[in-house]
């Protein structure tokens, strides 16, 4: 057997131990790719950010890149779990872990932090405090609550009285970004969006992590007793299921309107707004457990006008049923997996508290 082959089964099987299964970074499974002077596996999306730090990480394919003995070498000496105690041993509680499905600002800016900044090793705390300091200011550009424009607006966060400010300015101008934030909030009972931008990735996730660190202060404040690990899940979350959806009133005979619907699986609640980047919600569906009459089924409208999409679905409470159509197949399939998840779940006490506020809205 040559020294290709030899190596390439070596690195084949290192691939499938624990820790080296999933990649270093993000946790997708089943990596192809390494990062030779680090000693890690990590997927194709990561590999991406890697080849952007030639000075702290080299990726070669495990599969078509040639291996000599020394690198593979290297590779069985280290791995996943090594290189992971030293990068990430002082990662602070609040800060976010990208996964696979995250998005390549936040897992470019987490691949930086670790390997380029040495921001968790231990041996540079500093680099920390703009995130962890309690308090974060600087200029971000905010989409208006009822103009298609982002202004440049001075934002001021605090744990102080927990609170995010923005102040007004002039000249508005009208701009589109990747590194994108969207922060969300209750006002008055509805849904509020606030949606803002920043041409740096590193400051637009130093200010995703520095309001994950006040919302950590103002939970611990309202829930002394509770630990961390029960608090991290609800600092931020990942919504199950967004996207469009057609949407009848509730006699079933209105026109059919196109909506952007987002499923909130933590609150148990399907929120929909006219357009993706609305400030205020239009309306929500509280999702209960199936004991108490919720239930989400294939369905095609009858004696409804105006719907343009052919792949139905009705979402049944005890109060009402709500008919959607989805443009494909495949989403309508989404869609029913998502909600029926949620109707999977029984109810915990806070859902009482999130249903009784609906009705109260309604």
């Amino acid at each position: 057997m040559s020294n290709w082959d030899r190596n390439k089964k070596i690195l084949l099987d290192l691939v499938k131990e624990p820790g080296n299964d999933r990649c270093a970074d993000c946790g997708a499974p089943d990596p192809d790719w390494a990062s030779c002077s680090l000693g890690i596996f990590v997927c194709l999306d990561c590999s991406g950010p890697h080849r952007s730090l030639p000075a702290a990480s080299r990726i070669k394919s495990i599969r078509l890149d040639f291996w000599d003995d020394e690198l593979v070498e290297f590779m069985k000496a280290n791995g996943n779990a090594n290189a992971r105690a030293f990068y990430e041993r002082s990662v602070p509680s609040f800060y976010y872990r990208p996964q696979q499905w995250d998005s390549a600002v936040l897992r470019e800016q987490w691949i930086r932090a670790k390997y380029e900044r040495l921001e968790f090793t231990g041996d540079n705390i500093h680099l920390q405090k703009a995130y962890s300091g309690g308090a974060y200011q600087g200029i971000l550009w905010k989409k208006g609550k009822d103009k298609g424009q982002f202004q440049k607006r001075k934002f001021v966060l605090s744990d102080v009285d927990f609170t995010l400010k923005y102040f007004n300015k002039e000249d508005p101008e009208k701009i589109g970004h990747p590194h994108g934030l969207q922060i969300t909030f209750l006002e008055e009972g509805r849904t509020r969006n606030l949606f803002v931008y920043h041409e740096s990735g590193q400051e637009i996730v130093n200010w995703f992590n520095a309001i994950r660190a006040t919302r950590l202060a103002y939970l611990k404040t309202a829930f002394p007793t509770a630990s961390d690990s029960e608090l991290i899940p609800w600092i931020t979350r990942n919504y199950t299921k967004e996207g469009y959806m057609e949407k009848t009133g509730p006699m079933q005979r209105e026109a059919f309107r196109k909506r952007w619907f987002v499923l909130d699986s933590q609150e148990r609640k399907l929120l929909y707004f006219k357009t993706q980047l609305d400030a205020v919600e239009l309306g929500a569906v509280f999702i209960g457990p199936e004991d108490m009459g919720y239930s989400v089924t294939e369905r095609q409208p009858r004696g409804t006008r105006g719907n343009k999409w052919k792949f139905g679905m009705m979402v049944e409470t005890p109060e009402r049923q709500f008919i959607f159509m989805c443009e494909q197949e495949r989403e309508q399939k989404e869609w029913l997996e998502a909600i029926g998840h949620v109707i999977s779940k029984p109810m915990l006490p806070q859902d009482y508290a999130t249903e009784a506020n609906l009705r109260r809205k309604r």
